[in-house]
């Protein structure tokens, strides 16, 4: 009985390895294809350099739509569509302009309005400055020290956190969130340090909210230099003002698309993997990080299958996200529909970190699910993979974790992203071929072996 307990071990072993090693053969031939003959740089550089900026509502959306569908059909995938998803439509207007008025000098600094503010009156607002760093500081001063006041909310991103995404995690509530709790104690207007570590004066938009039943006041980003300089200021002259003029405006909702392009499986075809990134940006620069990046690596995928005649078991369905940035809807749309359909998105992998050089994928979902994904991490080590966790999965793909989905982020390097994230520097010259390549590569892989073997 031992014995023959033992052979079937050892029959199982071997197949088990025969099946690692064909896999692994597979991975090296995605791989070799992506660095060889992708196009994902060329589509990259159309959405960047032909089109730039495409902030929900725009024209440029609508452009960037209409682009990456002709780009799918290109490919001769088995579908192409789109899908209708109603978004904000916010305008910047004009440039800013930004000054600190101290002892009857006047010094320019650089501001962004950030995303859904208001307008200041035409003439600007001008106002003395209460510096904080946290709204624990801000409520212990009160309604008599912030009334008719701007609030300065400087609070930088932590050096400390080696991921920078946890720095920007713990600092972006500060930009999303003080405008109403600083009305909501008098204050006539808000000026944010703006979400980066590096020091320089190019502000970072983002997205900000209002509470509705609280009035609304004006809320800007300031550059990191900007910052310093006006906290540098206020330590010596705790009567200077700040003084800015932005002219934003938030018009009615437009139609816009989720664009969608898959592979039909061969065994499974009611089982989808899903691979996608999202197609606004913000307008500042051309968003070629955030998250042309993303959405190029994604339609990548399709590409090295098809060019490789690689058939998968279960759907591998591509999907560009239109909104991401200030409001969502696009996510929320696909995962609306996802519930009436037949078929089920049983995985995602979203690419939202940027085009940087690849060093894993972070897992949110089924613990079954991502140990079975975390047993594949042995075939990636060749190609530098190595940190594979529990963590986030995406904004856009988030919308499914009620369904049961299992979902996936994938991780570049992070260092340089904050650098970018959001501001004018978010440019087509910043991105590297070989490292979105090899992005591209990482997630066709991992999307393929999920093909293949599904997720239970």
């Amino acid at each position: 009985m031992q014995k023959k307990s033992l052979i079937i071990f050892l029959v199982l072993a071997s197949i088990h390895c025969h099946a690692q090693q064909s896999d692994s053969i597979m991975i090296r031939k995605i791989y070799d294809e992506a660095l060889t003959n992708s196009k994902c740089y060329n589509w990259l550089d159309f959405l960047s350099n032909r089109i730039g900026g495409r902030l929900s509502g725009s024209s440029q959306a609508a452009e960037a739509v209409n682009y990456v569908q002709m780009e799918l059909t290109k490919l001769n995938v088995d579908d192409v569509s789109l899908q209708e998803v109603m978004v904000p439509h916010w305008v910047r207007g004009p440039k800013e302009q930004a000054w600190i008025i101290s002892n009857t000098q006047k010094t320019a600094v650089s501001i962004c309005a950030l995303g859904s503010s208001i307008a200041t009156p035409k003439e600007g607002l001008i106002a003395e400055v209460v510096e904080v760093s946290n709204w624990e500081e801000m409520e212990n001063l009160g309604s008599e020290l912030i009334r008719g006041k701007i609030v300065f909310m400087n609070h930088p991103m932590k050096p400390t956190y080696v991921n920078t995404f946890e720095a920007y995690g713990e600092a972006a509530k500060f930009r999303y969130s003080t405008a109403s709790k600083a009305a909501a104690l008098g204050a006539k207007g808000v000026v944010v340090r703006s979400m980066t570590m590096a020091m320089d004066n190019n502000p970072h938009a983002g997205a900000m909210g209002y509470d509705e039943l609280i009035d609304k006041i004006p809320a800007c980003a300031i550059s990191t230099l900007g910052a310093e300089r006006l906290s540098g200021i206020l330590k010596k002259d705790k009567k200077a003002q700040f003084g800015f003029i932005m002219s934003p405006q938030t018009l009615p909702d437009t139609l816009s698309h989720n664009v969608i392009g898959e592979i039909v499986g061969t065994e499974f075809p009611k089982e989808v993997i899903l691979i996608g990134g999202h197609l606004d940006a913000w307008d500042l620069g051309d968003g070629a990080h955030d998250d042309g990046a993303g959405v190029v690596q994604a339609m990548e995928v399709l590409h090295i299958l098809k060019s490789l005649n690689v058939k998968p078991k279960r759907t591998i369905r591509f999907v560009a996200f239109m909104n991401e940035e200030n409001g969502g809807k696009g996510g929320e749309k696909y995962a609306q529909s996802a519930k009436s359909d037949k078929r089920k998105t049983i995985a995602a992998i979203e690419s939202d970190a940027g085009g940087f050089s690849p060093r894993g994928f972070s897992f949110k979902g089924d613990s079954l699910m991502i140990l079975k994904a975390m047993s594949w991490k042995k075939m990636f080590e060749p190609y530098l993979l190595f940190d594979w966790r529990k963590g986030y999965g995406g904004a856009d793909i988030n919308h499914l974790h009620d369904q049961g989905t299992l979902l996936i982020g994938f991780m570049p390097d992070s260092q340089r992203y904050f650098d970018l994230h959001h501001a004018a520097t978010d440019t087509f010259d910043k991105v590297n071929k070989r490292e979105l390549e090899l992005g591209a590569a990482a997630m066709a892989s991992l999307a393929w072996l999920l093909s293949e073997y599904g997720v239970k």
